[in-house]
């Protein structure tokens, strides 16, 4: 439920769109396939056997603004823009890129439109394709019309901006090293129309994700452009997920980080955006708040002043299951925090027992992270916090999830229910816990992990059998030590009785008597 990295343009939903590119995904040349033709608006289908002499007319003019150059690189851009299989390759092969660059630089802001469509369609493919455009010297051509006059071309050049820098690490970095951000803060401060304002900073987000992660000080002059449109009720709602993304990621990472993040004021209005009806701006809101919630004990509880727990119950029951998986995760790291983050978890009404239920019923992803909150809770709370667990259900649910075939899921439930069944004791309740334990199947499963293969469940497995489970040392001792009874011992006398059977005894009185005579 990501983002996405790269975006094609490929109808009339574009700014700047000519006349005809409605019908080109459905136009068909005769002996052509679908994927290799586009019709302009004059009537003309171009194919990729066209593309030799397209290349020559972007090539050999003596003015661009002959019409023939135009007409070039728009036939180039809207062969690339089919919906499928477009021929990057080929165009790449004939030479082309360096052409498309060349014309970028020119004084015409049709034509410059036109090739940044073109090769913001090329750096849309796969990994090679990224690469073509940006070793064909377009990148410092691209950041420098961000500042062009007219919008269209700085949204188109911000968009194929975003699909060179969502490609990969290296690249991003290139476009971050070429000044990119400047431009693109430019536009969002001052944004043409919304179309504009979606692109920038959709590509703003792609300059901030990715691992290893960008440099702070490169990204994070964006933070209070980003904070002003999340607080803004009137942005846009999908340039509002792009932003919601872009906090995600600048958040993903160490306190300093989370820290920037924080200091741009956000909190309040993430928690706030947790009560959207749109579960793909709450997804990014959800991870953005659970980074923080992972950084130190001063940047969780800023996130629960903010009332985050208040939200928690309601998308614990959210019906898309990775906002329930991400709830469950947000929970598990406060509830890693200091005894006072660790109470209010439980003292929030009725979100322990929302966490039980997801643990017992919910999909396996779910059930993993539900685990881990109530985990950290038992190695972490006090024995009033994990008392309340008990009386939630977590015993029984702990002990269903320990049939998984994930070992560290069952190392965490066995670290659980060893904390819970020693807090027992502290609180001289071990007997009931212990009953529990057996009554949810929990003695079974526990005495099938002495055979399973990882040691660290395995050694875990008998300590708690051992300590918890085990023969009472005393009854032991009596079954083995040997009863006296005339001539006669007798061992395991109890169980024999128990079985009623005769205990196996030696009766010596019935032995031959054998003489020893030490003088001889």
């Amino acid at each position: 439920e990501d983002s996405l990295m790269k975006r094609r343009a490929i109808g009339a939903g574009v700014v700047g769109a000519g006349a005809g590119d409605a019908a080109m995904n459905t136009a068909v040349a005769t002996g052509a396939s679908s994927a290799s033709v586009a019709p302009p608006a004059n009537g003309k289908v171009y194919t990729i056997s066209d593309i030799p002499q397209l290349y020559n007319s972007i090539t050999t003019y003596s003015d661009v603004n002959d019409p023939s150059v135009l007409e070039g690189i728009r036939a180039f851009r809207r062969l690339l823009s089919v919906e499928s299989n477009p021929p990057c390759d080929e165009v790449i092969q004939c030479g082309a890129l360096p052409h498309f660059v060349r014309l970028l630089a020119c004084d015409n802001t049709e034509i410059q439109f036109e090739a940044a469509w073109a090769l913001t369609n090329v750096a849309s493919a796969d990994s090679d394709c990224t690469n073509a455009v940006a070793d064909s010297g377009a990148i410092p051509h691209l950041v420098a019309q961000l500042r062009s006059a007219d919008p269209n071309v700085r949204e188109q050049c911000a968009w194929c901006l975003g699909n060179v820098s969502g490609d990969s690490p290296t690249l991003r970095d290139t476009v971050l090293q070429s000044g990119a951000m400047e431009g693109i803060l430019l536009n969002i401060a001052q944004p043409a129309s919304s179309a504009l304002l979606g692109n920038v900073v959709w590509t703003l987000s792609n300059l901030c994700r990715g691992k290893p992660q960008p440099d702070l000080h490169k990204v994070s002059p964006a933070l209070p452009h980003l904070a002003s449109l999340l607080s803004n009720p009137s942005t846009p709602k999908d340039v509002m997920v792009d932003v919601a993304w872009a906090l995600s990621y600048l958040s993903d990472g160490d306190d300093q980080r989370i820290q920037a993040c924080q200091d741009a004021n956000i909190t309040n209005r993430l928690v706030e955006l947790l009560s959207s009806d749109q579960p793909n701006l709450v997804t990014p809101c959800l991870r953005t708040l659970g980074n923080f919630v992972s950084g130190s004990d001063g940047q969780t509880q800023a996130v629960v002043d903010a009332n985050v727990l208040g939200m928690m119950s309601k998308l614990l029951s959210h019906r898309r299951k990775n906002i329930r998986k991400e709830s469950c995760w947000l929970l598990s790291n406060i509830s890693a925090g200091t005894h006072i983050q660790i109470g209010a978890v439980i003292h929030r009404a009725g979100l322990i027992t929302a966490v039980v239920e997801a643990l017992n019923n919910d999909q396996w992803e779910v059930r993993k992270e539900a685990t881990w909150v109530i985990s950290n809770i038992c190695t972490g709370g006090t024995t009033q916090h994990i008392e309340s667990l008990v009386e939630a259900g977590a015993i029984e649910a702990l002990c269903g999830i320990l049939d998984s075939a994930d070992a560290k899921i069952i190392a965490v439930a066995l670290e659980a229910l060893e904390a819970i069944l020693k807090t027992g004791e502290a609180l001289n309740k071990v007997a009931g816990y212990v009953s529990l334990v057996d009554e949810s199947g929990g003695i079974d499963h526990i005495e099938g992990l002495q055979e399973h293969e990882n040691d660290d469940i395995y050694e875990k497995a008998i300590a708690i059998i051992e300590r918890y489970f085990g023969c009472d040392d005393a009854q032991e001792d009596e079954n083995l030590a040997p009863v006296v009874s005339g001539n006669t011992f007798a061992f395991g006398v109890d169980a024999a009785k128990a079985e009623g059977q005769a205990a196996p005894s030696f009766n010596f009185a019935d032995q031959p008597q054998m003489a020893f005579n030490f003088a001889a």
